[in-house]
């Protein structure tokens, strides 16, 4: 028996009902392998793409635009968004009669990846804009009255990115100066009184381009800036030198990797291999990428370290550095945020055990976990909900508290929109205020209402069935052998990513392995060398091995036998490339 998406149901695939990491695997349903199998033979793709593909719903006679997304295909027109073309032309306006435009950005990667979109644009064009980025301590998220009051005394324009679109008080005082927001959180029924508000999640807009994140809106105003350029008869900068900061955006704010974002990541890694942005190279160089930029390091290497100026240091940082053109200011500027993302991890980690613990007395199989704690940072906060998402399957919710008042982050699971009911309860009074979108939102709250609107969120939640989650189940697109594992097979799945939110990376499933060799690495990774018996070997790592009982099992094994699931990775050292399992999870075979 097969559920409707095609996926088996109920055994679990090779009987694994409770993996080593305690989930369930769940192997592809028999529609997707006949479909699969047509489409290897109709395009002569190896099976392991041609189950990938089917995995995404991809056609044979799609197969082969799907390998190579082009932006020119993908790139929805800039014209579709509300208040777009109203938005550029003003800007333009500004740049061409010389006023004075200030940039006004969030504090996380997108933010500061939009606004160095518009201040390296700028400066092609001969132009400077100021850049404000709030102090997420002593300002929280978004415009302010005091900072958009004082902005507008000494300027013409104030673009705000990632941000503004629950602005309604701050644009108001932001008297003498027109304001643009360039935003993608959910928006309510009245706008802000800004002269243009472009936004794929304004209510009245139709939601087709709602994956985007506030950089790819950026990028599309910058398209339509340079359309009306050229109508102009006037060159304007390279916008495809811009798209490696469209893709750490992107994938960064974890937004789905479909349609044009595909595009943009592909391409925007292509340009970041090039190493001319001074900054990430930089930055990368500081976080040891000694290989290709991939999606994983945007995610996992980069983007962290970005973050982590606006989380514990100082909140310009990030977009400072994405706009930087001194290498030695880059070389300083990621070396301090490098030592930032280690302060920061040291801060969270003390918040993360604070906070389970909390959670688990509290009970984690309602609707909502959550948990809220006196002193706790408000730059972790975040990363801290999505460790207790990630530990429950639940959607999380943590708040640090001081003086009376809650500041919180909360990150949701798959099929339940967080966004909605943080609103609602802004709406309803139970929040001083809140906003984001389905997989993420913030949130101000007094303390004295704390409980009240936990509940009451919960009670939200529940209405769209986060109460009835069971633990996370393994999706997995088959089996493989270590020998059919080689560079070439890889390389081509990887064709079909990029891989991310919205888009899962292909896990296959390494059989009735021997393992030959297992050593942890640091406290909590584990290292493996693994074999079917017949001569070919692999090498495998698990990261946060010894987390779970994964670790333990696994450098204990006393010779049984174990199937291994993960994804596989090209390694590159001294210019040998080998393959690679980064291992997920294992059952006793």
């Amino acid at each position: 028996m097969n559920r409707a998406d095609g996926s088996a149901e109920p055994t679990g695939f090779l009987n694994v009902e409770t993996s080593l990491t305690g989930r369930r695997w769940i192997g592809p349903g028999v529609e997707i392998i006949r479909a699969a199998e047509a489409l290897a033979q109709q395009t002569g793709l190896p099976g392991a793409v041609a189950q990938v593909l089917a995995r995404r719903g991809v056609a044979a006679s799609e197969a082969e635009a799907f390998l190579a997304p082009s932006l020119r295909d993908l790139l929805p027109d800039p014209r579709s968004l509300k208040d777009m073309e109203r938005a550029a032309t003003r800007f333009l306006s500004a740049v061409r009669n010389g006023q004075k435009i200030a940039v006004f950005a969030d504090y996380d990667v997108d933010g500061g990846a939009s606004a160095a979109l518009l201040l390296v644009w700028l400066r092609a064009m001969g132009r400077d804009a100021t850049l404000y980025v709030p102090d997420r301590i002593d300002e929280g998220y978004g415009p302010n009255d005091e900072a958009m009051a004082a902005l507008a005394a000494s300027h013409d324009l104030i673009v705000c990115v990632d941000c503004g679109t629950l602005s309604h008080g701050p644009i108001a005082a932001a008297k003498g100066a027109d304001v643009i927001v360039l935003d993608h959180h959910l928006g309510v029924e009245e706008l802000p009184p800004a002269f243009a508000v472009v936004n794929p999640n304004r209510q009245d807009e139709d939601g087709a381009l709602a994956h985007l994140c506030a950089a790819g809106v950026v990028f599309l105003a910058l398209v339509e800036a340079g359309r009306q350029l050229r109508e102009a008869s006037v060159k304007g900068p390279d916008l495809m030198a811009l798209l490696d900061l469209v893709a750490l955006a992107t994938v960064a704010d974890v937004a789905p990797l479909i349609g044009v974002n595909r595009a943009f990541v592909r391409q925007g890694l292509r340009v970041m291999t090039r190493r001319e942005r001074v900054g990430l190279a930089a930055l990368a160089d500081v976080a040891r990428m000694d290989t290709a930029p991939a999606a994983y390091h945007l995610g996992f290497l980069l983007g962290p370290r970005i973050n982590a100026g606006g989380r514990v240091g100082k909140a310009d940082l990030g977009a400072r550095l994405l706009a930087c053109r001194d290498p030695h200011e880059a070389a300083a500027l990621s070396e301090r945020l490098d030592e930032l993302n280690t302060e920061r991890r040291d801060v969270e980690n003390a918040v993360r055990a604070a906070a389970l613990a909390q959670a688990e007395e509290r009970g984690t199989d309602g609707p909502l976990v959550w948990a809220a704690g006196a002193g706790w940072h408000p730059g972790v906060v975040g990363i801290v909900a999505a460790r207790l998402k990630e530990a429950t399957g639940r959607p999380a919710i943590v708040i640090g508290l001081e003086g009376g008042i809650g500041k919180g982050s909360g990150r949701s699971v798959s099929g339940i929109d967080l966004g909605a009911p943080i609103q609602r309860l802004a709406a309803e009074g139970l929040l001083l205020k809140g906003g984001g979108h389905k997989m993420a939102a913030g949130l101000t709250v007094e303390e004295s209402k704390l409980d009240a609107a936990m509940a009451r969120l919960g009670e939200l939640l529940e209405k769209q069935g986060a109460h009835l989650l069971g633990p996370s189940d393994l999706r997995l697109d088959g089996m493989l052998m270590p020998g059919a594992a080689t560079v070439d097979l890889t390389e081509q799945i990887e064709a079909a990513g990029p891989f991310g939110a919205g888009a899962p990376a292909p896990r296959f499933v390494f059989a009735d392995m021997r393992i030959h060799s297992a050593r942890r690495v640091g406290e909590t990774h584990l290292k493996i060398s693994f074999g079917d018996g017949i001569g070919a070997r692999m090498d495998a790592i698990c990261f946060g091995a010894y987390d779970s009982a994964l670790g333990p099992a696994l450098e204990h094994h006393g010779g049984s036998h174990f199937h291994l699931a993960g994804r596989l990775d090209v390694n590159t050292w001294r210019g040998r490339k080998s393959v690679q399992l980064r291992l997920e999870d294992a059952a006793p075979a």
